[in-house]
């Protein structure tokens, strides 16, 4: 049968008992849960852009610091799986998302709380001001850090698989949605990054700055208030406007109990001993088809790509191109200011393209070749990383007497910043499209839309864990700088494009299917 546009059934009424159907959710709803990811990403910006200086600030090392943002890869691996087998399968009254989303928001508040009064609960447990290392404050940073990041995982997870929900199947409407969804991480990260380039906005807050908490510290404490304040307005708002649809697989499986079938949900919790989501998603690595295998093999090799860039944009910036050092002169924190600045302008132009990536898709001829494009566009970014480095060495001045450089030439910085705007354009893209596809490749996968998010979340966590563990040492053994990381990060990223570009399928269209009241299916 040849495939058709995707129609679908009107809900349920007196004159019509035949069918059972959710419709997709209008655009004002979809809007709504995606905003959370602007509250989300706005801590995450900040989490990037200034915790690796910071940690070093506590007297981590550059070698080490790769190990901190273990947590986060590894919580993604765990976490995201659990929390979303347990929403597609909780019964609360306040809904099957929603309980797991302000969970989330809360734990993200005590993280919050925890990596930013780090250095002050640390001096009041004994850490000296005058010892380079402060391991209190370390471990209460490391324990903050960790909460933050299985916070995380508990909102976005459970934020993607509403969306999904509230698609309702609709392929137009989950592009859009996850489209909508990168586009207010756009705006979170903008935020995020305007507020961590500012160095002035401790002065809001002024009880901040105190003795164990410098200028820099106080900065980071106030940029983390103003996270929580804009996350818990936008969930709330999103938690109380939106109420979740009753998925049709629900209505499958009350049916089937009805008439004294078994569901597949129901053999897999029995079958499987201790925690049955990760029985599930075994069983859902077996059922994968070729396309979902390759789909996670491109997001892999997308994400060893990025993660370097991403742990260490900002620290190259204050290194490498403006010649500094940690915790010694002016020339380091302020490269780092600029890479937060670079990062928003990056950030702006991820909104951008975010809104038109369905367009581009057809200009190109499909999602799969647009996203090889871009990873190999992605590829010659971190290359060009190398030029940059060699520009801003050559170009290198001291002032007299002085061993702490002069800001950079205006070409070196201009086109530091500017190869950070470009990277905006492959970064839409990977918050996206992989999302989409994977929601569609998985349908045919029998589990829910939280637990088949989280397959894909495993090609993503697992080289994240692999750079975090290498990226330090490779570094190291190459003189400590951040280029050797980045050079593997532009083969990774130039093997992803191709594999996108020649191995990946295309999706097919929708087909229309009608859900029958009796179980069975019209086309």
């Amino acid at each position: 049968m040849d495939a058709k546009p995707t129609t679908f059934a009107k809900p349920p009424s007196l004159k019509d008992e035949t069918t059972s159907v959710i419709e997709p959710s209008p655009l004002r709803k979809l809007v709504l849960v995606a905003s959370i990811a602007a509250g989300i990403n706005f801590g995450w910006a900040l989490q990037l852009s200034l915790l690796t200086p910071y940690v070093q600030l506590l007297g981590i090392s550059h070698t080490m610091a790769p190990f901190i943002w273990l947590c986060g890869p590894i919580s993604g691996l765990i976490v995201q799986p659990i929390v979303g087998y347990y929403s597609d399968h909780c019964k609360s009254r306040f809904g099957k998302r929603c309980p797991f989303i302000a969970a989330g928001a809360i734990l993200v508040a005590l993280a919050v709380f925890l990596i930013s009064y780090a250095a002050d609960l640390g001096h009041t447990f004994g850490d000296s001001l005058q010892k380079k290392s402060r391991p209190r404050a370390i471990a209460i940073f490391i324990t903050g850090f960790w909460i933050l990041d299985v916070s995380n995982n508990m909102l976005q997870g459970p934020c993607r698989a509403l969306l999904a929900d509230l698609s309702a199947g609709d392929q137009r409407k989950t592009s859009m949605s996850n489209a909508l969804f990168s586009f207010f991480m756009a705006v979170g990260n903008v935020l995020g990054y305007a507020a961590g380039s500012y160095d002035g906005l401790h002065k809001i807050f002024p009880f901040t700055d105190t003795k164990a908490c410098d200028k820099y510290c106080a900065n980071l404490k106030s940029c983390f208030f103003i996270s929580i304040v804009l996350l818990a307005c936008v969930t709330i708002v999103a938690l109380i406007y939106v109420k979740e649809n009753i998925p049709s697989s629900s209505l499958t499986t009350q049916e089937n109990k009805g008439s004294g079938e078994n569901s597949g949900d129901d053999s897999v919790e029995e079958s499987d001993g201790g925690l049955p989501c990760f029985g599930q998603m075994v069983g859902a690595f077996r059922e994968l088809k070729r396309p979902m295998w390759i789909l996670l093999l491109v997001t892999c090799l997308n994400w060893i790509a990025w993660f370097p860039f991403v742990l260490f944009n900002t620290d190259w910036m204050g290194k490498e191109v403006y010649g500094g050092t940690v915790g010694e002169g002016n020339a380091y924190n302020n490269g780092v200011h600029a890479g937060a600045l670079g990062l928003m302008i990056q950030s702006v132009v991820l909104g951008v393209v975010s809104l038109g990536v369905n367009v581009l898709a057809r200009g190109v001829g499909g999602v799969k070749r647009l996203w090889g494009i871009v990873n190999i566009l992605l590829a010659i970014c971190f290359a060009l990383t190398v030029l940059i480095t060699n520009m801003a060495e050559h170009t290198r001045r001291f002032p007299p007497n002085s061993t702490d450089p002069l800001p950079p030439v205006a070409s070196v910085k201009a086109s530091a910043l500017a190869l950070f705007a470009v990277l905006g354009i492959p970064l839409a893209i990977t918050y996206s499209v992989p999302f989409a596809l994977a929601s569609i490749f998985s349908n045919s996968s029998g589990a829910g839309q939280g637990l088949s998010l989280g397959v894909l979340n495993v090609a993503i966590c697992i080289p994240q864990i692999f750079v975090s563990f290498v990226s330090g040492p490779w570094d190291a053994l190459f003189g400590g700088g951040n280029l050797p990381a980045f050079v593997v990060g532009a083969i990774a990223a130039a093997a992803s494009g191709l594999l996108s570009i020649f191995m990946l399928p295309s999706p097919q269209p929708d087909t229309t299917k009608v859900k029958t009241m009796d179980g069975g299916l019209k086309q």
